[in-house]
This record gives C-alpha cells, structure tokens and sequence, in this order.
C-alpha cells in the first residue's frame, strides 16, 4: 500500500453496524488491510454506507430541527418532526435491510466466516472511502434548496387554514349572535306564562279551602249592624308597596276601628324597602305591641304588606308565635306578580334599559330600594317560600284576591285618591266650631287620578297577554297562600279599592272598610276553631 498513511484518514470516522458505532481505530485499519476477497470488499462497502446514512440523517434532523424552532406554528413543528422521524426510519431501512442479519452474526459469534472476511484488507479501501466523503461533503448545499420552497408550501397552507377558521369562526359567531337574539325574543313573548300559579302545581304544597260563604255571611251581618270584632286584639294594618305616598292608605279602616272602640293601628314601615328588610321591621313592631298592650296581634296586610307579614312570621315564628293571633293577606302576590317579573326578568329583550328605568323611578325619584320590587318577581317568590315555610298549620291564614272590571266604562272613570293638605295656606280663624271645619276644609286639596282606569287597563293586558285573572297588579292564583282559607268576593274590585274609598259609593255596597272588617271577623273564628281543635287533642 507504499506511502498512504491510511489509519490517519479513516481514524476520526465512526463504523456504525445496525445502529451499534464501532470506535475502535485499530479495529477499522485491521479491518481493511487484512483482506481483499470480493465478499469483504462488499462487506465493508455497507459498512461504510451504515455510516454515511447515519450522518447524512443526522444532518437533515439537524436542520430541520433548526427550521422548525424559527417558526411559530405547532401544526409545522408536529409535521416536521413526523417526516423527519419517517425519513429516519426509511433511510436506515433501505440501507440495512440486506445486511442487518449478516453484521448482528458476526457480532454475535454466530458466524465466524464473515467475521473473518471482514478484517480480509484492500488496497483501494482508501480511494472509495475519500470519495464517499466528498459525496457527503455535497449532501447538505443539495437539500439545502429545498428548504425555501417547504416553507412556502408550509405558509401558504397555514394562511389558508388561517383564512378558514376565520371564516369558520366568524359565521360561527354570526349564528350564535342570531341564536342569542332568538331566545331573547322567545323569552319576552313568553314572559311569565309557566310561572304564574307555580304554587298549585308545586308538590307537598298544603290546599286551600273555601271561605268565601262565610266571608258573604259576616259582611251582610255587619252591613246591619251586627259587629262582631273583639276588643281582645290589637289590629294591625300593614301597606303595601308606594304606601308611603298615598296620605289616605288605610286610614279610613283605621278610623273605622277606631270609633268601634278598637285597638288598631297602620304599621310605620318603609314601603319601599325589601321584603328581609319589612320583615325584621314588623318582627319589632309586632313585639312592640304586644308588651305595650298585653294583647296578641291581629295582622291585615294589603298588596306588599301581606308578603311583608308572611315573611316576618316565616322568619321570625319562634319569636312571634305567641304574640300573632292570625294573618289576612289582601290581595297580596304571595307567589309573585308578572308585572315585577316582566319588569326584570334578565335575557329579554331592553332588559337592561328595562332595569334603569325601574331603577331610576324607584331608587332616584322615590328614594326607595330596588329590591322592594325584585322580592315580588317569581324566582324571588319561589327561592324565599322554598327556604322560609310559613306556619299555615299553626296560625289562621285568609287570602283574599278579587277581579278588576275591564269593561270599556272603566277606562274613563276617575278614582278619588286622597286629599293632600296644605298647612302652609293662611286662613283666618274666628274662635269657633264653625270657622275651624271650615279652615280645615280649605287646607285640603281632592287629589284625583284615574287609578280605576289604569287597573282596568293592566289587568286587560295580563287577560289578553296569559289568560289570567286579576285585579288589575296581581293574577287570583299567585294572591292564594297554600294553607289558607281562600275568600273570592263576587264584585269587581281592582288592586286599589281595598284601601281607598270612591268617588261615587254605592249605598247598596259595602265599602273596603266593611270588607277589612268581614275579613278580620272571619279570621277570629279561624283562630277560635284551631284553638278548640288544639284543646280536645
């Protein structure tokens, strides 16, 4: 082999044989001096290509990997690494296929033939090792150009799966916002239709039973003459909601009582307030009068003020039980009204310019809470009565609920309201009985508004729009407590009529005065008969 320093050229090339690298320099130069059969020359030339393969896939993994770390997309690096791994897998396939099972004897000790014929030297070793070498040295400027047109090809997919999921995402937003329209449409068509009367059909609800002869008994009786209140209770008359702006709310039952010789009074409460807030209020107010007096406490509540009332026995019961003797819910949406609901209910359409509005009316121009109308509304109603039981077993309980006319007559009538009284208004006083009524009647001004007309108009509205009866703020089946005793009076009376007096009075007709007091009379002998019943158990 004269001259050639051949284990200095090949000393830095490491064999690899089935993925096992042979770095032993001495082992190669033995290798290919020792013979020179045609078989060893073939086996030393796979033996070389094993390690061209290897570096040359070494190689494109390298810049691959080098390529893929500049961009940013996890779709090109998952894709990359997947060819790569294929490229790697193929490469050596092809490479050491025929020769895989003839290195792993050899290394074995298998076959001792071939070991031999491996080390057999060759002169040429040399000339074909320099020259796979420069192959190799040409390899990467080759599939170096091919890496500027992958990434175009790569780019261009990735701007047109971009552009698709836009659209994808755009039409998908598109729907959503038509879908978010239509069930906001849908639920304010609905409005309350599947809450209304949600007491009824609620099970483990008590049942009601009908007083309303009894009631029509006790009023014909009263109207000739025959008062049958005792003096043994203290009544307590408790407004509803915007009471507070009415000068005449239950003052004309109150001094009707009072020339009866009876213990009554208008509970001093925030009209405007929460239901919570009413109740611990009346809790107060009720203990108050029943350590001032030594009597137990007869409630009424109209409208508000019955849940007011309910809510503080409900709450309160352990405190108040011996000091209530029962309870008489006026017209009162124990259950809810429709009107508070479709005020505020969230997912309709306005709903928020819905909100402000009540908002503003309430909490700006009345100084009151919004709550006080939030604690009327159906999913208010169910989740207090659901938590807070009422002790219909326990006490009397009357609900009592009338039917607003709509006929057209009514839409034109006026109702008297009140007379506001003005003190400011100087007028001269002569000393005597005559002089004085007369300055008292000047100080008052009739305040009338057409509130029988706006009734007839609301309580058309919830006729036409549910099916429902009302009187005009609250449906007959959401004003019936289950427990009670249910008294449905046969005359048109709209929400109002309970607690201010007409215009025009019929002599032949009771006034709310007479009814308060038919209602409270039939409400003793409630409590009468549940004492008897309690006594002989």
């Amino acid at each position: 082999m004269g001259d050639v320093d051949f284990e200095n050229d090949i000393s830095e090339i490491p064999v690899t044989v089935c993925n096992v690298t042979v770095r032993n320099k001495s082992f190669l130069f033995d290798s290919l001096g020792l013979y020179s059969s045609m078989d060893d020359i073939f086996t030393r030339l796979l033996t070389l290509a094993s390690y061209i393969s290897h570096r040359f896939v070494q190689f494109i993994e390298d810049l691959a990997r080098t390529d893929a770390d500049r961009c940013s997309d996890d779709l090109l690096v998952n894709s990359a690494g997947q060819y790569l791994r294929s490229l790697r897998h193929g490469v050596c396939n092809s490479f050491f296929e025929g020769y895989s099972s003839s290195s792993k004897s050899c290394l074995s000790g298998q076959n001792p033939g071939i070991c031999e014929r491996v080390s057999e030297p060759r002169e040429d070793a040399r000339t074909e090792i320099v020259a796979a070498k420069s192959s190799y040295a040409v390899v990467p400027f080759i599939f170096k150009g091919l890496v500027l047109p992958l990434h175009g090809l790569q780019f261009a997919r990735g701007l047109a799966m971009s552009c698709c999921r836009s659209s994808v995402a755009y039409v998908r937003c598109a729907y959503l916002r038509i879908c978010s329209i239509a069930s906001r449409i849908q639920k304010s068509l609905r409005g309350s239709a599947d809450d209304i009367g949600w007491l009824q059909r609620t099970d483990g609800m008590p049942g009601v039973e009908d007083g309303t002869a009894r009631f029509l008994e006790l009023l014909a009786g009263i109207r000739n003459g025959k008062h049958r209140l005792p003096s043994s209770y203290v009544y307590l008359l408790i407004p509803g909601l915007f009471s507070n702006h009415g000068p005449l709310y239950f003052v004309g039952t109150k001094k009707f009582f009072s020339k009866m010789g009876l213990a009554c009074h208008i509970a001093k409460i925030h009209s405007e307030a929460s239901v919570a807030h009413n109740a611990w209020e009346l809790k107060q107010y009720i203990e108050e009068l029943y350590w001032g007096s030594g009597k137990r406490v007869m409630l009424l509540g109209h409208s508000k003020g019955g849940v007011d009332a309910a809510a503080a026995l409900s709450v309160y019961w352990g405190d108040l039980k011996d000091k209530v003797a029962g309870l008489a819910l006026v017209q009162s949406p124990y259950g809810g009204t429709p009107l508070a609901s479709d005020c505020l209910r969230e997912g309709q359409v306005a709903d928020k310019e819905t909100r402000w509005i009540m908002e503003l009316l309430i909490c700006k121009l009345i100084k009151g809470d919004i709550r006080a109308l939030e604690d009327l509304t159906y999913d208010k109603r169910k989740e207090f009565i659901l938590n807070h039981k009422l002790p219909a077993e326990q006490i009397p309980l009357i609900s009592f609920h009338s039917e607003a006319s709509i006929a057209p007559g009514v839409l034109a009538t006026m109702t008297h309201i009140a007379h506001a009284e003005l003190p400011w208004l100087p007028l001269p006083n002569f000393g005597n009985k005559e002089s004085d009524e007369i300055i008292q009647a000047g100080r008052q001004l009739p305040v009338v508004i057409p509130l029988s007309a706006a009734m007839a108009l609301t309580a058309l509205h919830l006729q036409l729009r549910y099916g429902e009866k009302s009187d005009g703020l609250v449906t007959c089946r959401d004003a019936e407590v289950p427990g009670s005793v249910v008294v449905r009076p046969d005359r048109k009376l709209d929400h109002a009529w309970m607690v201010y007096s007409t215009k025009k009075r019929n002599p032949g007709e009771a006034d709310a005065s007479e009814m308060c007091e038919a209602i409270l009379t039939l409400l003793v002998e409630l409590g009468k008969l549940k004492e008897e019943a309690k006594a002989m158990n």
